[in-house]
C-alpha cells in the first residue's frame, strides 16, 4: 500500500495537484478489532457513535481497503454499507460478499465468486479427473465456496467421492475420521477448501496415517502458506496443485522492499519489530544505553546497528518475488486513485448524477466516490486489466502453482499455468504440463476415476444409488453400435447395415442369394447340367433308334416332346440360381410351371394312349376310332394351355420382382423374388398335382396290361416318385427361408424331373443299348418264332 501510494503521488498523469495519503490499521485477524477501527474512523475518533461525525476536525477519508479475512470484511461491510462508504477487500473470497443487498458498497480485487470454482473445475477437466474428494471448512467461507464448487463440478460431469467438513478446532477423533475417509476412498484427487490454520492438523494426521499417493488441490488462501514451511509435511504435499492469486510483476517493488529501513520510516513501529526478528537483534531502548548493558538485558542478543542488509536474506525469510497479495493491494489502491481522478475530471452538466451534476472533490459523499470505483477500468503496471462487474467482482486471474520437492531436498512453488477469466470459453486455462511434478509415487498424470471408460462397442449404465461417474459398461446389442467411448446410448444401424464384431461400426449387410459360386449353387447347377446332358443323350438315342419297335410302340412323337420338356425342366433350374433380376423373377415360376405341366401332360398322354391301344384290340371296341395322335395331342394341348393361361394371368396381374428381405436374418439381406400372389402359385402347383394324380390313377388302372406294351408300371412308379417329392417339397418349403427355399424348390424340380426320366426312359434305353434282341415287334407283342 505504501509503495502504490508513493508511486501514484509521483505520477503527474494521475491525480495531478492532489496528494493521496493513507492510515493503516491492524485488525490482527480479529473481527472486534476491525469493527472498532471502522467505527473509530467513521466518527473521527472522537466518539464511536454510528452515523455521527464528532468533533470539528476535517478529514478526507475516501475509502477503506481491507480486510483480508472474510469474517472481518463481513463485519466491516455491514457497517460501511449503511452509508455506502466504499470498501475494497484484497483478500476476502467469501461468496456471500457478492450479495449487493447485504453489502451494497463492497468490492474486491481477489477475483469473482465463481472464478475459483470454475478454475478448479477446468483444472479437473484438463486432467480428466472425474472422481474427487472434497474437504471444506465448516465456516461460511468453506460452506459457500464448496457449494459453488459442487455446482460447477456437477455441471461439468465431475463426481464427488466424499464431501466432508473440517472443524476450525477439530478433535483427534474428527481428524482420524477424516484421515480414514481419505485413505479408503478410491479418489486420488482431494480438494481442500479451507484456511491454512485449519489444515495443518489434518495434514499432520494424514502423515501419521502414512497416506500416500494422493494429490491435493489447494483452493483458498492456504497456497502458499506457512503449511509448506513444515518440512515434515513435504513428502505428502509434494505434487500439490493449487490456485494462488495472480502474481504479476510490479515494476520497482522489489527495489522498494530492499530499500525499507527503520530510519526511512521512524514512526513505523512494525518495521522496527520486523528488523529485530529477521536479523535476530535488538534496538537500544534509549540512546544512552550501552551495548554491554543491552546484551545483558536481552541475553547476549546483538544490538541492531542499522547496517544490516535485506538483500542477502533467504527467500524463505524475506520473499521479494511473490507479489500475489501485493498485486491485490496495489490494484485496490489504484482503483481508488483512478476513481478520484475520474471524479475530478467530471465536467458540469455531463456528470453521472442528478441533472448531470458532478461531485465536489473537496466535499463529496461516499456513495458518489463508490459510483466511480465500481465503474473504474484501467491496466495496472503489471499489464493486468482491472475492472469490476455488476456485483463488484474482479474477473478472476489466478496462477496455477505446483509444490515441488526436488531430489536434493529443496522445496519450491513452480508456476505451471494461468487461469484467466477474461479469456474466451475453452481457453481460460493455460498449462505448461511438462513442468508439473506429481510427487514421489507418480511419474505421470495420476488417474482419478470411479469407473474406467467404457470402450467403443459398450454403453454406460448408471449404478443404482451411486453418482453418475460410477457405472457399468454394457455391450451394445447386435445391430447397434457405439463408436465413441463413454456413450450413454448405442446407435441403431440403418436397415441395410449391421454391427461388426466389435460393435463399433455399422457395415453393409451381406447380400445373400443362391449364388453360382457357393457350394450349394455349384452342386445344383452341376446336377442340372448333368441331367440336361443325360436327357439330351436319351433324346439322341431315341432319334437314332426311332424306327425300332420299342420307340415306335411308346408313341415316338410324344416321347420326343416329353424328353424336350424334361430338358427344359432341367435348364429352367438356372433361372433360380444367381442374383435375382427383374426378368428372371418375372418368368422363372411361369417357365417352370409351363414346362413341368408339359412334361406331365406328355406322361398323361402316353398313359391314355396305352390304355386306348390295349382296349381298342378287344372285339367290337368303340375305342378303335380314338387310336392315333388326336387324343394325345389334345390332352397335351389342353393341359398345357390351361397352365399357360394360369401363368400368363399370374405374371400379368401380380408380376414378381426382386426384393430385399431384411426379416429373415438380422445380419443378412436375402435377395429374393417376391411372388406376386401366393394364390396363383398354389393354383399352379395344384394343377400340376391334379395332372399327376390323374396320371397316377390311370397308370395304376392299366398296370395289368401285357408286359410288352405295359409302360403303365413305369409311369405309375414315376408318378409315385413325383408326388412323394412334391409333398416333401411343400412341407420343407414352408419351414425354410431365404436361399434355402429356392434350393428346396430346385431340388424338387430336379428330383421329380429326374424321376420321370429314369422311370419312363431308362428301361427302354436299357433294352435299346444293352438288350437289342428284345427290341422287336414279336417280343413286344408276346409272339415268338
Amino acid at each position: 500500500m505504501v509503495f502504490a501510494t508513493e508511486e501514484i503521488n509521483q505520477n503527474s498523469q494521475l491525480l495531478p495537484n492532489l496528494i493521496l495519503g493513507f492510515k493503516i490499521y491492524d485488525s490482527c485477524y480479529s473481527e472486534s478489532a476491525a469493527i472498532e477501527s471502522t467505527m473509530g474512523f467513521l466518527s473521527r475518533m472522537q466518539g464511536m457513535v454510528p452515523n455521527y461525525k464528532c468533533g470539528h476536525e476535517q478529514t478526507n477519508l475516501a475509502a477503506v481497503i481491507g480486510d483480508s479475512p472474510s469474517s472481518s470484511s463481513v463485519s466491516m461491510a455491514r457497517i460501511l454499507g449503511l452509508s455506502m462508504f466504499p470498501q475494497i477487500s484484497y483478500g476476502s473470497a467469501l461468496p456471500s460478499l457478492a450479495d449487493k443487498l447485504q453489502f451494497p458498497s463492497f468490492v474486491r480485487t481477489v477475483g469473482t465468486v465463481d472464478s475459483q470454482p470454475t478454475a478448479v473445475a477446468q483444472l479437473l477437466i484438463h486432467f480428466n479427473w472425474t472422481w474427487v474428494g472434497l474437504i471444506a471448512s465448516n465456516n461460511d467461507y468453506g460452506e459457500q465456496g464448496s457449494r459453488k464448487l459442487k455446482e460447477e463440478m456437477a455441471r461439468n460431469g465431475i463426481c464427488i467421492s466424499f464431501a466432508k467438513s473440517l472443524f476450525s478446532q477439530p478433535s483427534k477423533e474428527h481428524l482420524v475420521y477424516l484421515a480414514n475417509i481419505i485413505k479408503t476412498s478410491t479418489a486420488n484427487i482431494i480438494i481442500l477448501y479451507a484456511y491454512a490454520t485449519e489444515l495443518a492438523a489434518l495434514l499432520e494426521e494424514v502423515k501419521a496415517e502414512m497416506i500416500t499417493g494422493k494429490v491435493w488441490i489447494a483452493v483458498g488462501s492456504w497456497l502458499p502458506s506457512a503449511v509448506f514451511s513444515n518440512m515434515d509435511l513435504w513428502d505428502i504435499l509434494n505434487g500439490t496443485l493449487g490456485l494462488a492469486k495472480y502474481s504479476s510483476d510490479i515494476p520497482g517493488f522489489r527495489d522498494f522492499l530492499y530499500s525499507i529501513h527503520p530510519s526511512k520510516y521512524p514512526k513505523d513501529i512494525f518495521i522496527r519489530s520486523f528488523w529485530e526478528k529477521i536479523f535476530n537483534c535488538r534496538w537500544r531502548e534509549n540512546r544512552n544505553q550501552s551495548d554491554v548493558e543491552r546484551s545483558q538485558i536481552k541475553g547476549n542478543v546483538p544490538v541492531c546497528n542499522g547496517k544490516e542488509e535485506l538483500v542477502g536474506l533467504d527467500s524463505s525469510v524475506y520473499d521479494v518475488s511473490n507479489f500475489r497479495l501485493a498485486c491485490a493491494v496495489s490494484n485496490a489502491v489504484y482503483a481508488v486513485a483512478h476513481a478520484i481522478h475520474n471524479m475530478m475530471s467530471c465536467r458540469s452538466g455531463l456528470g453521472p448524477f442528478f441533472n448531470g451534476t458532478c461531485a465536489n472533490i473537496h466535499d463529496f459523499q461516499p456513495w458518489q466516490l463508490f459510483y466511480y470505483i465500481k465503474n473504474v477500468k484501467f491496466w495496472n503496471t503489471g499489464g493486468e486489466r482491472v475492472a469490476f462487474d455488476e456485483q463488484g467482482e474482479l474477473k478472476g486471474l489466478y496462477d496455477v502453482v505446483n509444490w515441488q520437492v526436488t531430489s536434493d531436498g529443496k522445496g519450491s512453488f513452480v508456476k505451471v499455468g494461468v487461469f484467466d477469466d477474461w479469456g474466451p470459453k475453452g481457453q481460460k486455462l493455460m498449462f505448461e504440463q511438462n513442468e508439473i511434478l506429481w510427487g514421489r509415487l507418480h511419474t505421470q498424470v495420476p488417474r482419478s476415476i470411479c469407473t474406467e471408460s467404457c470402450p467403443q462397442g459398450y454403453r454406460k449404465v448408471a449404478r443404482e444409488g451411486q453418482p453418475m461417474c460410477c457405472y457399468d459398461c454394457i455391450s451394445c446389442p447386435e445391430g447397434e453400435i457405439s463408436n465413441q467411448t463413454d456413450t450413454h446410448e448405442c446407435l441403431k444401424c440403418p436397415e441395410d447395415q449391421w454391427s461388426n464384431e466389435n460393435l463399433n461400426k455399422c457395415i453393409p449387410k451381406v447380400i445373400e442369394f443362391l449364388a453360382f459360386e457357393e457350394p450349394l449353387g455349384i452342386t445344383l447347377a452341376s446336377l442340372s447340367s448333368i441331367f440336361s446332358l443325360l436327357t439330351m443323350s436319351v433324346l439322341c438315342i431315341f432319334i437314332k433308334y426311332r424306327d425300332t419297335a420299342i420307340v415306335k410302340a411308346n408313341n415316338r412323337n410324344v416321347s420326343y416332346l416329353l424328353l424336350l420338356a424334361l430338358l427344359l425342366c432341367f435348364l429352367c433350374s438356372f433361372l433360380f440360381i444367381g442374383h435375382p433380376w427383374k426378368i428372371t423373377c418375372l418368368i422363372r415360376q411361369a417357365v417352370f410351371g409351363i414346362v413341368f405341366t408339359l412334361s406331365l401332360s406328355c406322361v398323361l398322354a402316353k398313359t391314355i394312349t396305352v390304355v386306348i391301344a390295349f382296349n381298342a384290340t378287344k372285339p367290337n371296341s368303340s375305342l378303335k376310332r380314338w387310336i392315333g395322335s388326336y387324343i394325345p395331342n389334345a390332352v397335351i394341348l389342353i393341359c398345357s394351355g390351361l397352365q399357360v393361361l394360369i401363368c400368363i394371368s399370374w405374371v400379368t396381374i401380380y408380376p414378381s420382382s426382386p426384393e430385399p428381405n431384411r426379416n429373415v436374418s438380422k445380419d443378412r439381406i436375402i435377395m429374393e423374388c417376391k411372388e406376386g400372389s401366393i394364390v396363383f402359385f398354389s393354383v399352379m402347383l395344384s394343377f400340376m398335382g391334379l395332372l399327376a394324380t390323374i396320371t397316377l390313377v390311370v397308370a395304376f388302372l392299366a398296370r395289368k396290361l401285357p408286359d410288352g406294351f405295359n409302360e403303365a408300371k413305369c409311369i405309375t412308379f414315376s408318378m409315385l416318385v413325383f408326388t412323394s417329392v412334391w409333398i416333401s417339397f411343400i412341407l420343407a418349403y414352408a419351414s425354410t427361408k431365404g436361399k434355402y427355399m429356392v434350393a428346396v424348390e430346385l431340388f424338387a424340380i430336379l428330383a421329380s424331373s429326374f424321376g420321370l426320366l429314369c422311370c419312363v426312359f431308362f428301361p427302354k434305353c436299357h433294352i435299346i443299348i444293352l438288350r437289342p434282341k428284345m427290341n422287336s415287334r414279336d417280343n413286344l407283342t408276346g409272339k415268338k418264332k
